[in-house]
């Protein structure tokens, strides 16, 4: 992603940004002024912090229009569904662990037996135990992760401007790290220092221990924001202690001027854990059965396409909902040291346990689609990404690119015009940039067959996960842009699917 360049004056030039998970279509606002916009980004290029402007400041915090971060939340429903959630999370990856451990891989299976039984006795037959030594092993890979992420040299990356004009600073050497673990845990292998199915022998402790980190780290992260919040002026209050427990307080909370609580916990105990997880289990296929199934290959090939992704693009990441919007509660917390290391590898668990020998025809052509979302996947953020930057001046697949321009007013008086992609891939579908994530998704689950649906959790999460941002994206730009909308909707008809949907 290409950095931000000097504006005459001081002055800010920015654009609103669709990035992963955004608003449909690249879009590129003008004005004379600064100014936040609902649910995107802003570059300030250069730009002083004390010369924000209160006026700015003051209109981002009480335009309608303008709604970066999390919402304000503080509904008796809401509060609910955030308990709700945050005592499920916990008790799903339990119970995917028990279906994977005592159930064959059935998830219908296990539940059945738990209505059976009822809760207390199922929990105490079948509940993962916690272990000293793994807490100690998970401990020491936390420690050692944050001191990669403080020692490790990398490139000096600028978010984007918070709602309050903190213009933060990320060292995103994520990349360096990767390597430098995976490099230590397979020399670790061969030399016999480790097992190299440690992680899958030792998870249901694992399991345990990243669990209460998790819940640490959420509650922790809630406190911090009310006793030595990092940006005070970017917090967020609900009114509700389980809603601002789930969806966080602060934006960017840190500890000094550099350590940030997100990109750490996202890329270390999160991203680099899964790929590592995957080769444990791969190896323990292998000590189990004796040899080593296509299928698992081609979940671990596709999960590190993935993850290497992220963290060769670690700066463009900086400029995602998750860093820019979400704030800093359970959601991302526990999401990030538990979810991810569990439900995104759910695939490779199962298979070590349960091998599937495809046939090669079977495993090219999935192998070959999950290739082939992950390359639109790319190709679509890259069409958005040369549009952003020329200001629509470009050509997209040999033609000049096509957009729709739209106006539309903030509560500070001033005007902006938004430039939406028609070209390409965005002139197919509305959110072309969740197409190719769907089908890798779908790509990381096949292998595993249809004999289980639990292997399928992964991809029925991202569906899940993305049908809701795209209605969610569709009726914010309804309310932002109005008519201007309807008439890009006439245009670009479909959503997902053409012709489908």
């Amino acid at each position: 992603m290409d950095s931000p360049s000097p504006c005459r004056s001081f002055s800010c030039q920015h654009r609103v940004l669709n990035w992963k998970y955004g608003e449909p279509g690249m879009t590129a606002d003008h004005h004379q002024e600064s100014n936040g916009e609902a649910d995107k980004s802003v570059i300030c290029t250069q730009r002083p912090q004390a010369s924000i402007s209160n006026k700015w400041i003051s209109a981002v915090k009480t335009d309608p229009m303008i709604s970066w971060g999390r919402w304000a939340g503080g509904s008796w429903l809401s509060a609910i569904g955030c308990a709700g959630i945050s005592i499920f999370g916990p008790l799903l990856v339990f119970l995917l662990w028990v279906a994977l451990e005592d159930f064959n891989g059935s998830l219908f299976a296990s539940l059945s037996v738990f209505w059976s039984k009822g809760l207390i006795p199922f929990v105490v037959r079948f509940a993962p135990q916690p272990s000293v030594k793994a807490c100690i092993g998970y401990v020491a890979w936390l420690v050692f992760q944050a001191t990669l992420y403080a020692c490790l040299p990398g490139k000096n990356s600028s978010g984007q401007l918070t709602p309050a004009g903190n213009l933060l600073k990320y060292n995103t050497n994520g990349l360096f790290a990767w390597v430098v673990t995976h490099l230590l845990a397979v020399m670790a292998a061969i030399s016999g220092i480790l097992n190299p199915a440690m992680l899958a022998k030792h998870w249901e402790g694992l399991l345990v221990a990243a669990n209460i980190y998790g819940l640490f780290l959420s509650a922790f992260s809630y406190l911090k924001a009310y006793i030595a919040p990092t940006h005070p002026e970017d917090r967020k209050f609900s009114g509700s202690v389980l809603y601002d427990f789930y969806m966080g307080i602060e934006l960017n909370p840190r500890f000094g001027k550099s350590w940030d609580f997100k990109l750490f916990h996202i890329g270390r105990p999160g991203l680099i854990a899964w790929t590592l997880i995957d080769l444990s289990y791969v190896a323990w296929q292998y000590q189990l059965h004796g040899f080593v199934t296509n299928s698992i290959i081609i979940v671990s090939i596709l999960h590190a396409v993935y993850a290497l992704d992220f963290f060769i693009n670690e700066d463009w990441y900086l400029r995602t909902i998750d860093i820019c919007h979400d704030h800093f509660g359970f959601y991302l917390a526990w999401g990030s040291v538990v979810w991810i290391p569990t439900i995104y590898t759910v695939q490779v668990q199962y298979l070590a346990r349960y091998p599937v020998k495809l046939s090669s025809l079977s495993a090219t052509i999935i192998l070959l689609t999950g290739l082939g979302g992950y390359a639109l996947f790319r190709s679509v953020n890259h069409q958005k990404d040369i549009f952003r930057r020329t200001n629509g001046q470009c050509e997209i697949w040999g033609k000049k690119a096509e957009y729709i321009s739209c106006n539309f007013k903030t509560q500070d008086g001033l005007n902006h015009e938004s430039l939406l992609l028609c070209s390409g891939w965005w002139g197919m579908v509305r959110h072309a940039n969740y197409v190719g994530d769907l089908v890798l998704s779908y790509a990381m689950c096949a292998p595993s067959g249809t004999t289980h649906l639990l292997p399928w959790t992964y991809a029925l999460f991202m569906t899940l996960l993305l049908m809701h941002r795209c209605s969610r994206d569709e009726q914010r730009c309804l309310e932002k842009y109005g008519e201007d909308w309807k008439a890009y909707r006439e245009k670009v008809r479909w959503r997902l699917i053409p012709g489908i949907f």
